[in-house]
């Protein structure tokens, strides 16, 4: 068992570890990852009587204990427990009557309740004041539901450990995307969603012309009035600027990668934008670290290219095998899951990958190895599922697919490949998070439950004390600043590598998200960070390169555009 970080255990004891009726842990991390492990593992009876779970159980719990793949959140909660809800990601349906809305508020209270988070499409309700023909009133648009799906979020907590996440999207073309648009300058409305516009190609050649699009109401499928397109960007760029929020979905690239088309469009996304997902499907992630994929070789570090391929490999059957032990919290979503069988394998790490590889994060050589490192991914992902479809039998719907269409080979799961944000789970693992930046030398982050973590980054202290970087004196107490025989790095050196989340270019965060994205099947979680003095120009600009790079969506944030931030910066700059 690798040995766990203090905020490790402070994140696990308050929301990961089993408790006792009185609220006392009474589970270390080794038997959390144990009781993972032996869940998940029984799902290998279900296709070989001959199979013999105890294998794949120390497989995978020699993965998870070593900090080389970690699930996502609700597997290490629930799995081996009575609740056994394993998926983190949901869209639910919405459809234009008071019936289905509230069917869908029952839905998602359920699915918070089991530590699930939540997406939706309100482009289908009716705009305000639009008739309501069953009460000659009038209707009260989107944004109204959202503030009642937001009403009961604010009062359940999932499963006891932290508090429901929304995504809202609403396209573009609405009759009331004004509204959408502009809710969140007021910093107190919709605090439990994140809030996306749906984005078509037609918007952006509109805004490039400068010309105007037609607002379309979704219940007479009529043109309801016109704006300019350039004016209407302008806005969310600017709300954008002073709250971080919307951010935009592009919708047509997303359905372009639609696995199955003829099930319908893809309208919206999990509340981390990482996983677009047809109506009532779920997803369950799993992210590789790969600061834990390099080592040591002649001619310096390397990046550990079997080690890799295999914790890949063992991290899609571990997945695949998530979704047969899984508790669904409604019949619906356990039809679709199971018939496209969609996981997301993903990576975290890479910014501390980066810097064992001494690469500094956002230079060309960077967003190459991105590229190298996913594609092969990608590919050992879909090896693996391949593999598992000719021993299990390929997804249900795999002759509705694109893949059958194209006469590729079965595929076990539709989607193979995304990546999440791996907020929690890279504390735990010790890493930075996701393909983020690491943000800070020093920080102080605060996560659900009222927790609040200060910690100087690990890799760094690492460096420092191999190097003989003087600290600051906050950071250096307990420390002590040897030298490693033959090894030397000039204080430049240092600065370049551990470079910050606001001191690196917009345009470099989008064209690392870009250089993941292609070789991702889903979407993925990364925030374009900005200094605070950018300009509203600088927004725009991110959002126009985004579209332009094949991005899926894009999630911005101006530095200290809120209040309350999540994480701030205590020493961000090596002196």
């Amino acid at each position: 068992m690798t040995e766990l970080s203090e905020n490790a255990y402070r994140i696990l004891q308050a929301r990961y570890l089993r408790k006792d009726e009185h609220g006392e842990v009474v589970e270390a991390p080794a038997d959390m990852f144990r009781r993972v492990a032996r869940h998940v593992s029984a799902a290998e009876k279900v296709y070989d009587w001959n199979t013999r779970p105890s294998r794949y159980e120390e497989h995978f719990f020699g993965i998870m204990s070593s900090l080389e793949f970690l699930p996502n959140s609700p597997t290490l909660m629930n799995a081996g427990r009575d609740l056994g809800q394993l998926s983190a990601c949901f869209v639910l349906p919405l459809e234009d009557n008071l019936a289905s809305i509230f069917e869908t508020l029952k839905e998602t209270a359920m699915i918070h309740q089991s530590g699930g988070g939540t997406g939706f499409s309100f482009s289908r309700l009716r705009p305000k004041n639009d008739i309501v023909a069953t009460t000659s009133g009038v209707a009260s648009g989107p944004v109204s539901f959202m503030e009642i799906f937001n009403a009961a979020t604010e009062i359940i907590k999932q499963g006891g450990t932290r508090r429901g996440a929304n995504m809202g999207v609403l396209r573009v073309d609405h009759p009331d995307i004004r509204e959408f648009i502009e809710v969140k300058r007021d910093p107190e409305k919709l605090q439990s969603f994140n809030l996306s516009v749906g984005i078509t190609d037609d918007f952006v050649h509109a805004v490039k012309a400068d010309c105007d699009i037609e607002l379309v109401n979704p219940r007479t499928k009529t043109t309801q009035g016109r704006m300019n397109a350039r004016e209407l960007f302008d806005l969310m760029a600017g709300c954008a600027w002073k709250s971080g929020e919307p951010g935009m979905l592009f919708l047509d690239r997303i359905n372009r990668d639609n696995p199955t088309p003829s099930l319908g469009p893809i309208e919206a996304t999990n509340p981390c934008g990482e996983q677009p997902l047809l109506p009532y499907e779920s997803c369950n992630l799993g992210s590789v670290n790969l600061a834990k994929m390099v080592r040591r070789g002649a001619r310096g570090t390397e990046i550990d290219w079997e080690k890799l391929g295999e914790t890949v490999r063992l991290g899609v059957r571990f997945l695949d095998d998530v979704i047969d032990v899984n508790h669904f919290p409604i019949p619906e979503i356990e039809k679709i899951t199971r018939a496209n069988r969609k996981i997301g394998l993903g990576v975290m790490g890479f910014a501390h990958f980066l810097i064992l590889m001494g690469l500094p994060y956002g230079s060309d050589g960077s967003v190459r190895i991105a590229e190298e490192v996913m594609a092969y991914v990608a590919q050992q992902a879909r090896e693996a599922s391949r593999e598992l479809a000719v021993q299990r039998g390929p997804f249900p719907n795999f002759s509705r697919s694109i893949y059958a269409r194209r006469n590729e080979p079965p595929l076990r799961n539709a989607l193979v490949t995304t990546i999440a944000p791996t907020g929690s789970l890279s504390i735990i693992a010790g890493c930075s998070s996701g393909i983020e930046p690491v943000f800070g030398i020093s920080t102080t982050r605060r996560v659900a439950g009222g927790i609040e973590l200060t910690e100087v980054d690990p890799v760094f202290r690492r460096f420092a004390e191999e190097h003989v970087v003087e600290l600051p004196e906050s950071m250096s107490a307990g420390s002590s600043r040897g030298t490693s025989p033959g090894m030397s790095l000039h204080a430049q050196e240092m600065r370049d590598l551990f470079v910050t989340a606001l001191d690196i270019l917009p345009s470099q965060h989008i064209r690392m998200q870009a250089a993941f994205q292609r070789h991702t099947d889903s979407a993925v979680s990364k925030t374009i960070n900005f200094p605070s003095n950018i300009t509203i120009q600088g927004m725009k600009e991110a959002f126009q390169l985004a579209h332009d790079l094949g991005c899926k969506g894009i999630t911005i944030y101006r530095d200290q555009s809120r209040p309350g931030q999540v994480i701030t910066c205590s020493a961000c700059k090596i002196c």
